[in-house]
């Protein structure tokens, strides 16, 4: 049996920031979403039904509804496994959906999918973009994410510890930031620049000791940082050899 995401009764169970976002969204592309509701509830009446609830407890959420109607999840990392009592599939919009986000941020994103193929078409229908992620490859894909996006974080929040020692403030960095990521998606490692890059060994000498001096915790952190940049140097300057 086929069910059309354009013309299905939809029902997100789960409040949260995506859920509330994600039923909003539906309902600004003229789909018939309920909710969200809340955890627990069973969305007796719909023909498909979102679980925007945290990764352990997709099963528990499946398990409240009843048998026959689609069940999806929206987890990056989590497999159909958890839904084998219904049809299933998934739907993890690659983004980060902030509280208060309107109804249009999905716009452009890409969109992990999975199992059933209304998973493909509501992505559609939100003007995702949809990429099909298979079982085996979800941890590998949301690890990933986690270092492109989290990993990120973590990283330009060492930077603006280390550049407060100066007394500049984290603004010094932005345009740096900003720039680089650009560069990044239209070259990939090639955007790779620095002391490292160029093979300034004392340069980097020079920054390491002002980090043991200045920020100590984050010395383990620098080193294996620069140990895969040059790696990553070292593999770039082999393929110009070449």
């Amino acid at each position: 049996m086929t069910t059309s995401a354009a013309t299905c009764r939809w029902a997100l169970i789960g409040a949260g920031r995506l859920g509330t976002t994600l039923a909003a969204a539906m309902r600004a592309a003229g789909l018939h979403a309920d909710g969200p509701l809340g955890r627990g509830a069973d969305a007796a009446t719909a023909d498909a039904v979102l679980l925007c609830v945290p990764d352990g407890e997709i099963a528990a959420a499946a398990s409240c509804v009843p048998r026959g109607p689609l069940v999806g999840h929206v987890s990056g990392a989590t497999t159909l496994a958890p839904l084998a009592e219904h049809r299933a599939f998934s739907l993890h919009p690659l983004m980060t959906v902030p509280a208060g986000a309107p109804a249009t941020i999905f716009t452009g994103a890409p969109c992990a999918v999975a199992g059933d193929p209304i998973a493909r078409e509501l992505a559609e229908l939100l003007a995702m973009r949809p990429v099909e992620i298979r079982d085996e490859d979800r941890a590998a894909y949301h690890a990933a994410a986690s270092i492109a996006s989290n990993f990120l974080v973590t990283i330009e929040d060492a930077a603006e510890r280390l550049v407060a020692t100066t007394g500049a403030p984290r603004d010094l960095l932005v345009p740096l930031v900003r720039a680089t990521v650009e560069s990044w998606a239209e070259r990939g490692g090639d955007a790779l620049t620095g002391p490292i890059a160029r093979g300034d060994e004392l340069t980097v000498a020079r920054q390491r000791a002002a980090v043991a001096e200045r920020t100590p915790e984050l010395l383990p952190l620098f080193d294996a940082l620069a140990t895969a940049t040059r790696e990553l140097a070292q593999g770039d300057r082999q393929q110009e050899a070449a």
